[in-house]
């Protein structure tokens, strides 16, 4: 009930993740990303120490693939889980396990990966990938948020979507984009409402932290 999507942006070294499904506190639990490392996504009967786990293995030098291989070897409960990975080149992998019933798919494209569990269509994933590849001088939130309306426009999960997930990191050991809509009745057009609100403000809290005498005061 879960489809989602891991990019890097070629051209600024950005990764990140976004996520949408008919449950809730996804956004805590799905999607994760390290600057200069990469993004996994952990779902179905998920898993969250799976996203953590993952980057540790890309930070210590693992490709996307042997990321996957090193989470998904001995683990008796892997075959409920769903995985994708983007590594610090921008190769992909993904896992779908075997005690996954509904329909589930995946699809790859340049810098990113794009997995469903109980979603309408198995083509879900590959229309998410297809968007965002095609609006490679946007900001890497936005393909991601745009891969996420092509996945509900493609027929998303048979279930009404109530939560939704933007994370996005860039050169900070914090994210650039962490925005969250939790329980809502459209939760992609809420998140898409938040990230137009946040986007003029993103790079001020990145200067705050790290340059705070830059931020002019009184702030407006």
């Amino acid at each position: 009930m879960t489809f989602s999507l891991v990019g890097m942006c070629r051209r600024t070294g950005m990764f990140g993740a976004a996520v949408t499904t008919s449950s809730i506190n996804v956004g805590a639990r799905c999607p994760w990303a390290r600057a200069g490392v990469g993004a996994v996504l952990t779902q179905h009967r998920t898993d969250a120490r799976l996203g953590p786990r993952g980057l540790n293995r890309l930070e210590a030098g693992a490709t996307a693939a042997e990321a996957i291989a090193s989470l998904t070897s001995d683990d008796p409960t892997i075959g409920w889980r769903q995985l994708a990975v983007v590594d610090g080149a921008g190769g992909t992998a993904w896992y779908h396990g075997d005690r996954i019933a509904s329909i589930h798919a995946a699809a790859e494209g340049d810098g990113c990966c794009a997995i469903g569990n109980i979603i309408r269509t198995e083509g879900v994933p590959a229309a998410m990938v297809e968007a965002f590849g095609a609006a490679v001088d946007e900001h890497l939130a936005e393909r991601l948020l745009l891969a996420l309306e092509a996945g509900l426009a493609a027929g998303g999960e048979p279930k009404q979507v109530k939560s939704a997930a933007l994370l996005v990191v860039d050169d900070q050991p914090f994210p650039l984009v962490d925005l969250r809509v939790e329980l809502d009745r459209a939760p992609l057009a809420e998140l898409r409402f938040l990230w137009e609100v946040y986007r003029p403000r993103m790079e001020v809290f990145v200067t705050r932290a790290v340059d705070p005498d830059r931020v002019p005061f009184p702030e407006d």
